[in-house]
């Protein structure tokens, strides 16, 4: 459905050095970096981070976040620790959520500005 998400960040070089570590395990990587920001992606840039003096703020109660699609509950897990290793905020550790699905393994980040960030794995196992 979607192309492209992006978001405004206040310190890019921070925010940055997190995204790198925590979607490495997701199969995700820097795939561009320059005049438009940073981009992530497996194949093509689909997530953005933006330099910006005024982004979103950051409301928990928004109900607003990003979810990234794991390929193992393993890279959920890494997904989280990484995060965490690379300042993040734990926002709900990983495992399941059988409320959503049966099978809906998750781990909950805060991001360093303080965005609700999610990996997420359908796998049975």
């Amino acid at each position: 459905m979607f192309d492209h998400i992006s978001i405004g960040v206040r310190d890019i070089g921070r925010s940055s050095a997190f995204y790198d570590a925590a979607l490495k395990p997701l199969g995700y990587t820097r795939l561009y970096e320059g005049d438009y920001g940073i981009a992530y992606g497996a194949r093509q840039p689909q997530f953005w981070i933006d330099r910006s003096d005024s982004p979103v703020p950051a409301d928990p109660k928004s109900c607003f976040h990003i979810c990234f699609r794991a390929e193992s509950r393993a890279a959920v897990d890494a997904f989280h620790a990484f995060a965490l290793h690379h300042g993040g905020t734990d926002n709900g550790p990983p495992g399941l959520r059988p409320q959503y699905t049966p099978t809906y393994y998750a781990g909950f980040i805060l991001d360093p500005d303080g965005y609700r960030i999610e990996a997420v794995c359908y796998s049975p196992d």
